[in-house]
Order: C-alpha cells, then structure tokens, then sequence
C-alpha cells in the first residue's frame, strides 16, 4: 500500500509524463502520452479518465493538464528521478543511460527521509544530470537558446539535454560518448546538409542530425 499522500506507480508515471511533455514546450495529448509511455492508446485514454475522476488531471479541447494535486504529485516524482540519477552518475559512477532507466524505479520507492538524504549527500544540486532542473531547488534557468540555431564559427556550452531526447533510443549513450553532455564546450565547424550540422567538442567532430540540434540547449 501507498504511504499517506503517494499514488499508486501508474498514476505518478503519467503525472511525471505529463509534467515533462509540458516542459520540453509539447502539446500534451494523447497520442504523445502513449508514444512517450509505449503504451495504447486506448490505455492513455482508459488512464487519463481515472485520473479526471480523481481530480489529477483537466481535459480541455483535446489537451491535458494537472490539476494542484496532480501537479504535487509530479513534482515529488520528478525530484526523485533526478535526485536518484545524480547519485547514480556521480556517487556510483555508473552510465547516463543506466542512471535513466534505474531511476525511473527509484523515483516510486525513495522515503522522504531517503530523498533528502540523498539531496544532501549531493550538496542540494540544481539539476539532473542531463541539466533538466530538480524540482524543489534553487534552480535559475540560464539564458539558453537550440544548438541548431547557431552559426558557423559560434562557440557554446551545453547547458540541458531536454527529456524528450533522453526517451530516444540509444541517445543518451551517444551523448555521454560524444561528450556532449551538460558543461561540455565546442564550436559549430560546418552544416554540411539541412539536415546535419558538424561540432566540434575536446577535439573530435561530431555529427547532430537536426532532430538533436533543434533540442539541444546551449548558452554562448
């Protein structure tokens, strides 16, 4: 059973998905629930009902929103996701990618006794790994603008990998690989096709296709 204020896990998946499609600048709809979840979408729609009769979430026109509860709940569980894939990546030493998938059991079970000893073992950090901010810390959003936006010629620092990225398979790994990751910097060398753009990051080029480069956050 649930302690007193949490949810059950299925619930808080969608809240936490919800939360972070709203985040990424989405429409939330259904059809983007179910792609993000790999669910059906008569599941998404069985789902989101149960969750309107408990006063989580509103539909309106098609699209949808957490209600004050709701959104409490997101907030928790988008806290621990993040909190527990900081311990992972900088206390265990462990990959970005197992980091996701770990935390993404983590952020159901930690205790509230556990999650703020783990904020404080970390030294109350601001953001995830990727750079997405903690909820619930002093996080300040930099003056950040898309990787692809850039000119040739133009320096930059990586400042967040957005969730949206982080769901696409064999991302992260890449990323993490091509050091493209959070405080990395690099330099736009080329844009060989539309489709394409070349940086170049601790001395090796690197290839973004455009899908990446029109989510990737930097600052300059």
């Amino acid at each position: 059973m649930p302690n007193p204020g949490e949810h059950h896990p299925a619930f808080e998946e969608y809240c936490e998905c919800i939360f972070e499609l709203r985040e990424d600048d989405l429409d939330v709809i259904q059809a983007r629930i179910a792609e993000r979840l790999k669910v059906s979408r008569p599941s998404v729609s069985e789902m989101i009902k149960r969750m309107a009769e408990e006063s989580l979430v509103l539909v309106q026109a098609g699209k949808i929103s957490l209600t004050e509860q709701g959104e409490l709940i997101a907030h928790r569980v988008v806290r621990r996701h993040r909190l527990a894939e900081r311990f992972i990546t900088d206390i265990l030493g462990l990959s970005w990618a197992l980091a996701h998938r770990e935390a993404g059991r983590w952020e159901h079970v930690l205790s509230d006794e556990v999650e703020e000893a783990i904020n404080r073992l970390l030294g109350n950090p601001t953001t995830c790994p990727h750079g997405n901010p903690i909820p619930g810390s002093s996080y300040t959003p930099p003056l950040a603008q898309r990787l692809g936006s850039l000119p040739v010629g133009q320096e930059f620092t990586v400042s967040r990998i957005p969730e949206e990225l982080e769901f696409t398979a064999g991302m992260l790994e890449f990323l993490e690989q091509a050091h493209l990751i959070p405080g990395s910097h690099g330099i736009v060398s080329t844009y060989p096709d539309p489709n394409c753009m070349t940086v170049d990051i601790d001395g090796k080029s690197i290839d973004i296709t455009k899908y990446m480069s029109e989510r990737i956050l930097v600052t300059i």
